[in-house]
């Protein structure tokens, strides 16, 4: 498989939940797609094999085919992905909208797996456009869907200001939601989602799987976290160690050493 993701942005996404990439997608792709994203249908076949679910033909068809698009799909989800759902986003000019705060579908209490969502903008969506937005950080705060819904000020909180081609891809429990459309041009964003039929185990590039920056990455702090830090980076050593296969790994002097630490086993 080529187009791997690095073993960094494999970090950053372990420690942020999520990953950009402007450029994935060429402007007369982006074009096509905006105006078939208007009459795209809904569901396909739920929990079948992307690969075969997946329309062959027509300009989404080809998007999430893309040689750099497939590579990045690989490199988080592994080989042979199931479909769960799409979804063609479109937030009219001028459209307001409150408090939409949320964390996609049931709680997911998988201990190592999780989906992806690929959000892809197919027309330059500036500021005021009211861009999709993510809080980095939070997909390992499981919550029931809205009930987060009245938080709107949360420090570290990131939106989409970027060019037609780019693509964001997030781990599903991200805390994430729309926003207002103070322009009086017509915001277009389309979410496919992802479930993994194999160990997310190594499926990026590891050549620089020991890179110094890596810890100082997965200690990213995005600003809500106060206290709680210590908390989020436990979870965060955890899932890095099931990605690499360093089950050993750890961050300073044994981390997590007082947790894993069982006398009883010892004996």
């Amino acid at each position: 498989m080529e187009h791997l993701i690095s073993s960094k942005d494999m970090a950053r996404f372990v420690g942020s939940g999520y990953l950009r990439y402007d450029d994935m997608v060429p402007p007369e792709l982006c074009e096509a797609s905006r105006k078939e994203m208007e009459s795209f249908g809904g569901f396909l076949s739920v929990g079948t094999p992307f690969e075969e679910t997946w329309p062959k033909e027509g300009a989404l068809g080809e998007v999430f085919r893309l040689p750099k698009v497939k590579g990045l799909i690989h490199s988080l989800v592994g080989p042979d992905p199931l479909y769960d759902h799409h979804a063609a986003h479109l937030v009219k000019a001028g459209q307001l909208k409150g408090p939409d705060m949320h964390q996609d579908s049931v709680i997911d209490f998988r201990e190592n797996y999780y989906d992806i969502q690929l959000s892809f903008f197919p027309v330059d969506t500036h500021d005021e456009m009211g861009g999709t937005f993510l809080v980095p950080g939070t997909h390992f705060r499981n919550v029931r869907t809205g009930e987060i819904r009245g938080y709107q000020h949360m420090i570290g909180k990131i939106w989409a200001t970027c060019p037609a081609g780019t693509i964001y891809v997030w781990n599903t429990r991200v805390w994430h939601g729309a926003r207002s459309n103070h322009t009086d041009k017509d915001r277009y964003m389309f979410k496919l989602r992802l479930n993994p039929t194999q160990p997310q185990i190594r499926n990026f590039d590891t050549s620089d799987l020991n890179d110094p920056e890596i810890p100082s990455i997965l200690n990213t702090r995005h600003g809500w976290e106060g206290n709680e830090m210590r908390y989020e980076l436990m979870k965060r050593v955890q899932q890095w160690r099931y990605v690499s296969d360093q089950p050993d790994y750890d961050q300073g002097e044994r981390f997590l050493r007082r947790r894993e630490y069982q006398p009883q086993l010892q004996a």
